[in-house]
């Protein structure tokens, strides 16, 4: 929602978040003041809170708990800005967050100093393949210590926080870019469940004219001009920053992320429920006692659990980490049944629904009931704390926003998300030729046609010659490739609507990939690292087409697409001998393709005889 506000202005928010941030953490460890603003005699107040003297009193495990006036440092961040961050999440995209976010804005002090990152992030290649496996075991972890050593120890919460703080400048030191919010940040992994393919009011990157700055983008404002400019290194890709969409889609069937899906549910689950089983009532977590809670250190080996008016002897130690283990193994075995079950009854309705659309649902599904029941109490204790009916508006906007973020997710699929980003580079294509639609299009403009009434303008083209169409062709493969929505063998499967609507056959489709592959500014989309890099990708090529003349043949692997961001910044270029070689093994390339051709058709001409 952001995406377009100047990064200046940003700038300025973010100083103004930070320094309140900083602030928060200060009162942390010393606060004279916002203990008279909790004192239920201050009617001048409007924190006030009158559990202080409530009757009856809140009761932990057939306990009074004692009540009495307190800092508000751990209430303001446990009941206003965690739940807000949430909230600015789903309904606005994870753009804005990341724009504002006080926390990365201080992990980006190396870069500010002007730092070079000292390590390659793609060199860590365990990092980058299980970073969700470990972003989940830290948020796991903070949940455990949030109960037993935060939630209520303003110290603890203030080391907590600069521990943090700490981290992330010494991830983005090693590292450089976004690496902490990629790979390490706990909330990171949140952000990835509540987003799905986008924020109810997100952008859509995949629809931005090439090389543009989208979402949340990396960027810098150029000293000289002025004009805003990329910083982005590439330190992940494809990006959420870039665009939250394309790796949402890529990033679906990823290692670990069924575990950050249906975990999450079962943490939100578990949390909540363990303030029941640990006091024997609610009221606990609902009056917001536990924010500032007496001795909470000295629980940690009293029992941890309360059912039926009867301590059970488990220590509080081992009750939280046992608690939050059988919901996450609950939840994950729960939806792993739903998702199969439903799987099978979409089947037999549509035998050609994919495995990840199922799981797209899935997780949908997943998100809608994590939202919804952490706004049941999640931020409770202040809402509670407005007029009843400020509290029933909250809950109907909660559950209205939910509600249209999955009607708005529901339908999506990577299909539409390919060809849309297609079409909108057809539109482009078509602009750029010099001819007149208007009189066909009955006065609207080419911007305003239907994805479907774009292709049938694209089949028709009043007055557009043979090399018109394969210009257009070329221009939406360019930028396709560009923008890593395909690479250099999986674009012939995916532009055959395309091809077809153009009438451009696969030895031109061949043609035109090796024409940009000669293009300087596609080399690195070519050929990354080493001339070593071409030969693999003609073989893989090779590979992918000799699967479809013969079905006897064993399929081999899909190349790993390459997927370069719009903004990748200073790509390597080839040397001048590479160059030369390079131009030869384009020649080839188009030479296979044409023989590949050849060859499939012989084949379907010899099996209809």
């Amino acid at each position: 929602m952001l995406s377009k506000t100047p990064e200046q202005t940003m700038h300025r928010i973010r100083w103004i978040l930070v320094i309140g941030w900083l602030v928060l953490i200060f009162s942390l460890f010393y606060d004279p003041v916002s203990q008279h603003l909790t004192d239920p005699n201050n009617l001048f107040s409007p924190f006030r809170d009158y559990i202080i003297t409530r009757e009856p009193c809140v009761e932990v495990q057939n306990v009074c708990l004692p009540q009495r006036t307190y800092p508000m440092g751990a209430r303001i961040f446990w009941g206003m800005v965690v739940p807000s961050a949430i909230m600015i999440v789903l309904v606005f995209g994870h753009e804005t967050w990341r724009r504002i976010c006080p926390l990365y804005f201080l992990s980006q002090i190396p870069r500010a100093l002007g730092l070079q990152p000292k390590l390659n992030i793609e060199k860590n290649h365990w990092l980058v393949q299980n970073h969700l496996y470990l972003q989940f075991a830290i948020f796991f972890f903070g949940l455990n210590s949030r109960i037993l050593f935060i939630n209520s120890d303003r110290l603890v919460l203030g080391l907590f926080l600069i521990l943090t703080i700490v981290s992330a400048i010494m991830m983005v030191f090693f590292y450089g870019g976004r690496s902490w919010c990629h790979y390490v940040c706990p909330f990171g992994m949140v952000q990835t469940v509540f987003t799905g393919p986008r924020g109810l009011l997100g952008s859509e990157a995949h629809k931005a004219p090439p090389k543009s700055i989208t979402q949340s983008m990396c960027r810098t404002v150029d000293q000289t001009t002025g004009q805003e400019k990329s910083a982005c290194i590439n330190c992940k890709s494809p990006c959420l920053d870039i665009d939250s969409e394309k790796a949402y889609w890529n990033q679906l069937t990823k290692p670990g992320r069924k575990l950050v899906q249906y975990g999450y549910l079962g943490l939100v689950i578990g949390y909540f429920v363990y303030y029941g089983l640990y006091a024997g009532n609610f009221d606990y977590y609902l009056s917001g006692a536990w924010t500032h809670e007496a001795n909470q250190l000295g629980n940690l080996f009293k029992p941890g659990f309360y059912l039926f008016n009867q301590a059970i002897p488990i220590p509080k130690l081992v009750a939280v980490p046992l608690t939050f283990s059988f919901f996450i193994g609950m939840s994950c075995l729960i939806c792993t049944k739903l998702e199969k079950a439903y799987k099978a009854a979409m089947r037999k309705k549509d035998p050609s629904i994919s495995h990840e659309q199922v799981l797209h649902r899935a997780f949908s599904i997943c998100t809608f009931l994590a939202f919804n029941i952490f706004f049941i109490y999640g931020g409770r204790p202040e809402i509670l704390r407005l007029p009843i009916s400020w509290q029933f508006l909250f809950q109907a906007v909660v559950a209205l926003v939910s509600s249209i973020w999955l009607y708005q997710t529901w339908g999506r699929s990577s299909e539409q998300y390919t060809k849309e980003s297609l079409v909108d580079k057809l539109r482009r294509q078509l602009n750029k030729l010099s001819l007149d639609f208007s009189q066909f299009l009955d006065g609207r403009s080419v911007e305003q046609l239907k994805p479907d009434e774009v292709y049938v303008l694209a089949k028709t083209l009043p007055g557009a010659t043979r090399q018109n169409r394969l210009q257009i062709y070329k221009g939406v493969l360019r930028e396709a490739i560009q923008a890593g929505h395909v690479n250099s063998a999986s674009s012939l499967d995916v532009l055959k609507q395309m091809r077809q609507e153009l009438d451009i056959s696969e030895e031109q489709h061949y043609q035109v990939l090796a024409e940009l592959g000669s293009e300087k500014e596609n080399f690195h989309l070519f050929y990354p690292d080493t001339p070593q890099a071409s030969h693999n990708l003609r073989t893989q090529l090779r590979g992918s087409q000799s699967a479809d003349t013969s079905h006897n043949q064993t399929q081999p692997k899909r190349p790993q697409q390459t997927d370069t961001s719009r903004n990748r910044t200073q790509p390597r270029a080839p040397q001048t001998a590479e160059n030369s070689s390079n131009q030869t093994q384009l020649r080839r390339l188009t030479n296979i393709g044409q023989r590949l051709t050849q060859l499939r058709r012989n084949g379907t001409n010899g099996s209809n005889k």
